[in-house]
């Protein structure tokens, strides 16, 4: 009976904790150094849940590892609904299969999913001072200069590294790797055609796209993004089954109340389906993407078996 008792009151104990919640500034983790898509996916939820809950909700860029200094900080907060995490498929789908079995973090164990926020494709980029306008013409121009071209990425195991290791695999290209800490900093050698090729979202790109500084040359979405339609998917250019779709969740750690993880769910739901918002994540390449929890926790698990054997044809390693 006491026993009974005492678990009734730490229950209430906790539903009001979670009814108080929050009486501070709520900080957001992202694992990715300033200025790419997902900060702007971030700051635009962040900017959302501080007028419904009446806190800031403040974004914490905490690059490096690969993403694995910020993910792990956030997994290691209490879980008391004042950190959140926003990353994505290159984190929780890739990672544990790059480092296998040496994260310091597990994506399905020590974190509770609270919505996805955005999906979009990548677009092949090159400089525009590279002699080369379609894939076709990528491909013959790299077979013709084996292991000299490089290509960017936003670091080694992310979903661009991985989507260009396919690529290669796909087309017969031989590119060197150059790992970077994020799009921006690949940006400048990118521009300066110091590396040769990247996959990229429009969010870091799209103004040195509108200014004839960079050409793309195919998505790597299933159909023809809407975004950039006149543009082929690399599927459709000859590699069919060639799909990367890139998106951001919102995360938090795990025992964190469910009753925050519910509320945080209801608010981006009556968020995400908004026709401003649709409008509002356009204007950085993305669309909007509402999900259960357990739908986050699905696709994280799905895809963690989809990568495996392109992670380990590719040898893709932690560098």
């Amino acid at each position: 009976m006491h026993r009974l008792l005492a678990i009734l009151l730490l229950s209430i104990a906790g539903s009001a904790f979670a009814q108080a919640w929050p009486s501070k500034p709520v900080r957001v983790v992202v694992p990715f150094p300033p200025g790419g898509g997902a900060e702007a996916a971030a700051r635009f939820l962040a900017l959302r849940f501080g007028q419904t809950f009446g806190q800031p909700f403040v974004i914490d860029n905490r690059p490096g590892g690969n993403t694995v200094i910020g993910t792990e900080a956030a997994a290691k907060s209490a879980p008391d609904g004042y950190t959140l995490l926003l990353t994505g498929g290159s984190t929780m789908s890739i990672q544990p299969l790059v480092f296998a079995g040496k994260l310091p973090f597990d994506p399905l164990g020590d974190f509770a999913p609270v919505t996805s926020v955005s999906h979009f494709p990548f677009f092949l980029l090159v400089p525009a001072s590279l002699k080369v306008n379609t894939l076709a013409e990528l491909v013959a121009f790299v077979k013709q200069r084996p292991g000299q071209i490089s290509y960017a990425s936003n670091g080694s195991g992310t979903m661009a590294h991985l989507g260009m290791e396919m690529l290669k695999q796909s087309t017969g290209m031989d590119l060197l790797h150059v790992p970077y800490k994020g799009f921006g900093p690949a940006l400048p050698d990118l521009l300066s055609g110091r590396v040769g090729v990247m996959l990229a979202d429009l969010a870091p790109v799209g103004t040195h796209l509108r200014a004839g500084n960079l050409k793309v040359l195919a998505a790597t979405s299933r159909e023809r993004s809407g975004f950039l339609p006149e543009v082929p998917t690399v599927a459709e250019l000859g590699n069919p089954g060639y799909e990367i779709d890139v998106w951001f969740g919102l995360f938090a750690p795990a025992k964190t109340p469910p009753d925050i993880i519910a509320r945080l769910n209801e608010d981006a739901r009556k968020y995400l389906t908004l026709p401003e918002t649709k409008e509002a994540f356009a204007r950085v390449g993305h669309e909007p993407l509402y999900s259960t929890p357990e739908a986050v926790r699905a696709r994280i698990a799905s895809e963690q078996k989809m990568f495996a054997k392109a992670v380990k044809d590719a040898n893709v390693k932690p560098e």
